[in-house]
């Protein structure tokens, strides 16, 4: 039987993406570090890092455009992400809007709490190219749970409405779910219930960052196999940046252990070709990642894929959007040949 971990998530070949030669594929920002919500599984609710960042809580629009700027002209992600609820920014549906007429790829991770029908109407119209509600239930037991300080009604609502309304404004943005396989949620339950009102759903595995149990996951199963140190995909495809403009090597460093630059001194494509990220790729395709520190400790590394990635998802998103959309337009045009066979 051929070796599941190896067709699904290792590859063939490891190096830098061909889309990333010239610039990361994806920024992952730090947008804010406050939050509405007190989620169990989430390593700033477990961790004093919020703190460290008292004097910069929310990204500087002068920040934002710089990174905006710069993804704009190589048509890159930026992912909205990180720290706490992106909604909560003050300036947030501006700075989007900013970033797509830019020319930057825009995905946005949210609980969903903060959309009303003016705001989703802006991400929508221009063109937010994906929205993720983070959900981690099925119920609003679970979610009281799952996702402390939230309201279940009021994500339903949200969700549902932003699904309407794109398909009415015919707008290209992709709309998903998220749940993490973590103890107490059943997430084939979740999995189940957001699959017909989303485009897509997907199954996040429980990540700790070396912050929380690694107990409470419901699923331990490793993507790559931590005995062949295989490549960790993330210093080939993307970088992260706090608030402050600071860019760390990867997801797993949200305390900004390291430090690869700031966009306020280097561009984000130097940086990219920089000796730091040079040197975590020239280790990382030599089998000796683990001789580095913040590799070595990295717990979740195991579960970083070559295969099934954030490029999969919005593939997935897109494909099931258009099936949906080629559904409700055949029921529309139904909708009017019963008009007039009615006024006949």
């Amino acid at each position: 039987m051929q070796d599941k971990t190896k067709t699904e998530h290792v590859g063939q070949s490891f190096g830098i993406r061909p889309e990333a030669v010239e610039f990361p594929m994806m920024s992952v920002i730090s947008f804010v570090y406050i939050c509405n919500a007190l989620c169990p599984n989430c390593p700033y609710t477990n961790s004093a890092i919020r703190s460290d960042y008292k004097d910069t809580l929310i990204m500087g629009e002068d920040t934002f455009k710089i990174i905006a700027d710069q993804c704009g002209e190589y048509n890159a992600w930026i992912r909205i992400s990180g720290g706490g609820e992106p909604t909560l920014h003050p300036n947030a549906v501006e700075l989007i809007e900013y970033a797509k007429k830019a020319g930057a790829k825009v995905g946005l991770i949210t609980n969903g709490s903060k959309f009303t029908k003016e705001n989703s109407i802006r991400l929508l119209e221009a063109g937010v190219d994906m929205i993720e509600f983070s959900v981690d239930a099925a119920d609003p037991e679970t979610y009281a749970r799952a996702r402390k300080g939230l309201d279940w009604e009021k994500l339903l609502q949200n969700v549902k409405r932003m699904v309407e309304l794109r398909n009415k404004l015919k707008s290209p943005s992709k709309i998903i779910a998220s749940g993490v396989n973590q103890k107490g949620v059943d997430i084939e339950m979740v999995a189940k219930f957001w699959e017909p009102i989303v485009d897509n759903f997907q199954k996040r595995k429980y990540l700790t960052w070396g912050i929380n149990d690694p107990s409470n996951s419901a699923d331990q199963t490793p993507y790559l196999p931590p005995e062949q140190m295989i490549p960790c995909p993330f210093i080939f495809e993307r970088l992260n940046i706090d608030s402050r403009g600071k860019v760390m090597v990867c997801g797993f460093d949200i305390a900004a252990v390291t430090d690869m630059g700031n966009v306020h001194e280097k561009t984000i494509k130097d940086i990219w070709h920089g000796k730091g990220f040079e040197y975590y790729r020239k280790m990382h395709l030599q089998r000796r990642g683990h001789e580095i520190h913040l590799c070595k400790n990295c717990p979740d590394w195991k579960y970083r894929s070559w295969k099934h990635n954030y490029w999969k998802i919005v593939k997935n998103a897109e494909e099931k959007s258009k099936q949906k959309t080629d559904r409700l337009a055949i029921q529309d045009m139904e909708g009017c040949i019963a008009d007039i066979d009615n006024t006949e």
